[in-house]
C-alpha cells in the first residue's frame, strides 16, 4: 500500500500564499498544511481552514526569516539588531554551534507559536519547520517535548534519499545541503519513535524545494516506495509583493498548477496512491 501527505508549506506568510494552497487542496492533491503562527496573514488562513476540514493543519515552526511572537526581552539571543530572527539559516546555524542561542527561548518561542494555532481553534496533525530546524540535536528534542505537551501525534522527517535525483536539475550545493540535512532528519526519526511520535516513511521535495514542477511530481509519484510518504510543496499564486518580500526563487505559481495536473491525478489513480494527511499516520 502506498500512502502519500501532499504537504503545503508556509500557510499564513502571506495571502497569495494562503489562495494557492486552498486552490491546490480544493483543485489538486495537496491534503495537509503547516501553519505559520507569526505570519503576516496567519487570521487569512485560519479562516480558510475553518472552511477545509479535510486539509491536516500543522505548525510551521519557525526561528528565522520572520518575527517573533514574544518580547524581543524574551527571546534576544533568537533576534538581529533589528528585533527579527535572523534572516537565513546558515546565520542561525552558526550563532547556534557558537553557543549564543539560548534554548530556553527557544522552547518558550515555539511553544508560543504552537499555542496561538491552538488558540484560533485548530488541533494542529503534526510539527514541521521552516529550514528544517527542528532536526538539529539539541533543538530536536525540545520540539519533541512540545509535541508531548500539546498532545501532537506526528512530526516530519525531512530525510529525501540521497540517491534519488528526479526531473528537477540541483546544484551542487543543494545536492550537498540535501545530504546533510537527510543525515540528521534518520538521527531525529530514531529520537520521535522513542518518544512515540509519529512520522512518516519516506519523504520527497527538498531537492526540487521551491521549484517543484509536473515533471518532478510525476518522478517522486513513479518512484513512490510502498509505506507512507510525504511530498513536501509551496503552492502559491503570481503576486508581486510577496516575490518581492520573499526572494527565495520560489515557484509559487508553477508548484500550484502542477499539483493540479491532470496528469499527476492520473498518476495517483494508476499506481493506487492515497493522498492522506498526518492524521492518518
Amino acid at each position: 500500500m502506498r500512502r502519500l501527505i501532499v504537504n503545503a508549506d508556509d500557510f499564513g506568510l502571506h495571502a497569495a500564499v494562503n489562495r494557492g494552497i486552498l486552490t491546490a487542496h480544493t483543485e489538486g492533491i495537496v491534503s495537509s498544511t503547516s501553519l505559520m503562527a507569526g505570519g503576516a496573514a496567519f487570521d487569512d488562513a485560519v479562516r480558510i481552514a475553518r472552511h477545509c476540514p479535510q486539509l491536516g493543519v500543522g505548525v510551521h515552526l519557525t526561528l528565522v526569516g520572520a518575527s517573533p511572537l514574544l518580547p524581543v526581552a524574551e527571546v534576544s539571543s533568537l533576534l538581529d539588531e533589528s528585533g527579527d530572527f535572523y534572516g537565513s539559516y546558515p546565520l542561525f546555524i552558526k550563532r547556534f554551534l557558537r553557543g549564543k542561542i539560548r534554548l530556553a527561548e527557544v522552547e518558550r518561542e515555539l511553544a508560543a507559536q504552537i499555542d496561538r494555532v491552538r488558540m484560533a481553534g485548530i488541533q494542529p496533525s503534526h510539527l514541521d519547520s521552516h529550514q528544517h530546524l527542528h532536526v538539529l540535536p539539541g533543538i530536536g528534542g525540545l520540539v519533541l517535548d512540545l509535541a508531548r505537551r500539546f498532545s501532537i501525534r506526528a512530526i516530519r522527517i525531512p530525510a529525501e534519499p540521497v540517491a534519488f535525483i528526479g526531473a528537477t536539475p540541483a546544484t551542487v550545493g543543494r545536492l550537498v545541503g540535501r545530504g546533510g540535512l537527510t543525515m540528521l532528519a534518520n538521527l531525529f526519526r530514531q529520537h520521535a519513535a522513542a518518544a512515540g511520535i509519529r512520522t512518516s516513511d519516506h519523504f520527497y521535495g527538498m531537492l526540487a524545494g521551491g521549484q517543484l514542477t509536473e515533471p518532478a511530481i510525476l518522478a517522486i509519484l513513479r518512484r513512490l516506495p510502498p509505506g507512507d510518504s510525504e511530498l513536501m510543496t509551496h503552492p502559491g499564486f503570481a503576486d508581486e509583493s510577496l516575490a518581492d518580500t520573499y526572494p527565495w526563487g520560489y515557484q509559487w505559481e508553477a508548484e500550484r498548477q502542477a499539483l493540479a495536473a491532470p496528469a499527476v491525478r492520473a498518476l495517483l489513480a494508476e499506481r493506487q496512491i492515497r493522498l492522506i494527511s498526518f492524521r492518518e499516520l
